[in-house]
């Protein structure tokens, strides 16, 4: 049984079509109108070995915010519909990643309750036409709507650019462990429910 979630969100501000296939291979079809976003979402996607296709439009005219942030809610909200009830999973789920002279450490908990630290200690303003500050609030998006708890730190680096993919790569390899089948039926929680 695959584990796909479909979401369509249209506001004033943007529309979106985000599809989700978590048992994929790292296929991604991602267009947002923002570059930097698209090689964000591909480096996470694609170390993360699930399929992605993002179709954004927004008001870029205005800035980057609501565009960065629609997409995380969207690919979060995919994530938590494929996971379903959440039995059988991982759950939890952490990974290191260097990128050259960077490295990042990222941590899941697929728990059903949202809440995200992310430290990324950039220093430029933006990256390509991404304010720095909106790639934090797209992990942290990405995860409360998930429903999901997030950690990831930036331990070294010089280069923001770097910095930034490495991030988001160990996000992508965190997730992956994360919702890993395991070789039992139940929901792993001492509750009996995520």
């Amino acid at each position: 049984m695959t584990r796909t979630g479909n979401i369509e969100r249209e506001t004033k501000e943007t529309q979106i079509s985000t599809l989700v296939d978590l048992d994929g291979s790292g296929v991604v079809d991602v267009s947002t109108g923002l570059g930097f976003l698209d090689h964000m979402i591909e480096a996470l996607s694609r170390h993360g070995r699930f399929d992605v296709r993002i179709r954004a439009q927004g008001d870029l005219h205005i800035d980057d915010h609501h565009v960065v942030e629609d997409v995380a809610i969207t690919l979060g909200q995919a994530v938590d519909q494929a996971l379903g009830d959440r039995a059988g999973i991982e759950r939890f789920g952490h990974a290191y990643v260097p990128m050259d002279e960077a490295l990042a450490r990222a941590a899941w908990d697929l728990s059903g309750r949202a809440f995200a630290v992310v430290e990324l200690g950039l220093r430029r303003h933006r990256l390509g036409q991404v304010a720095t500050e909106n790639l934090r609030h797209f992990l942290q998006s990405f995860a409360t709507s998930s429903r999901s708890a997030l950690h990831v730190d930036l331990l070294r680096g010089d280069n923001d650019h770097h910095r930034a993919e490495a991030a988001f790569k160990a996000t992508g390899v965190a997730l992956r462990r994360a919702v890993a089948r395991g070789p039992w039926a139940d929901v792993p929680s001492t509750k009996g429910s995520l």
